[in-house]
């Protein structure tokens, strides 16, 4: 049993701190993109486009990770759940068209797909470079040729009656940690929930399967409220919100959230104390 679990969201407060001096002192599950600079023990990640990116690295063959909705299905399978009611000529055009994120196929024998069959993808361009339309439905398949030894659980097999409750990535990371590890302390960081500018706060902002930096910031009310629910049910755990600063006036992500004010199990921590405290 692990006493004491770190929730490493990807929030800017957590852009200057060193994430490996936490590894003698607790268990770390953290969220999507991180995997391109630091290792946790566990990865969690709910959107498409991130999984499969991740998938892709390779990154899953060695490292435990947490996907939503990650369901195998045969190879068998592939042509008539992808290009479902698309003829040949089609089909071929389609094959050399970037519609398809997929990595390469050598020999395995499942793949996990998100989103629905090409049936009605716009603008095809045959080998002839001649170009046709058609309806569109999604812009992009992400597709996973996946390994047999990859170390990917879905997130439902995990679950109590495998009900996987929808939710962000750092509140997910916090309950997976809780079913896996069933912790008493768990530390909160660079979940920032707020941002300061107004605009996104996130260490990945302007990179792949993310928002650029100029978009308004993300609405936190649901984060508030999936943290909520974990600190209502799970009374017997210590949560630690850490902040950029102990002055709670000094920037917005500092503020205490109005929403958890009634919950005793919460404490709002700075960076300097939770040195201290996993210290002891």
């Amino acid at each position: 049993m692990n006493k004491r679990i770190f929730i490493v969201g990807n929030g800017e407060s957590r852009k200057d701190f060193d994430l490996e001096s936490l590894r003698p002192h607790g268990k770390i599950y953290a969220c999507n993109a991180i995997y391109r600079d630091f290792t946790p023990d566990a990865l969690i990640s709910v959107d498409h486009g991130i999984m499969h990116e991740i998938y892709h690295s390779g990154y899953c063959y060695k490292n435990k990770c947490y996907f939503r909705d990650w369901n195998r299905l045969p190879g068998e399978m592939y042509d008539s759940l992808v290009f479902s009611g698309i003829n040949d000529e089609d089909r071929e055009a389609l094959r050399g068209y970037n519609i398809i994120g997929s990595n390469e196929r050598t020999d395995e024998k499942e793949f996990v797909m998100h989103g629905s069959n090409l049936k009605g993808i716009a603008t095809i361009v045959r080998k002839d470079k001649t170009k046709y339309k058609k309806d569109v439905k999604q812009n992009q398949l992400k597709i996973s040729w996946v390994k047999d030894d990859d170390k990917v659980k879905n997130l439902r097999d995990i679950m109590p009656n495998r009900r996987d409750r929808g939710w962000a990535a750092g509140a997910t990371a916090g309950y997976v940690s809780i079913l896996e590890d069933k912790p008493k302390e768990i530390f909160m960081v660079g979940n920032d929930l707020v941002s300061n500018t107004g605009k996104v706060n996130n260490v990945y902002k302007d990179t792949k399967n993310y928002v650029i930096s100029e978009n308004s910031a993300t609405p936190h009310s649901n984060w508030v409220i999936q943290w909520k629910t974990l600190f209502r049910e799970y009374k017997n755990i210590t949560f630690y919100k850490v902040n950029p600063f102990a002055d709670k006036g000094k920037d917005e992500v500092s503020k205490p959230i109005p929403e958890w004010s009634e919950y005793k199990n919460l404490k709002y921590i700075d960076y300097s104390t939770l040195d201290k405290l996993i210290k002891k």
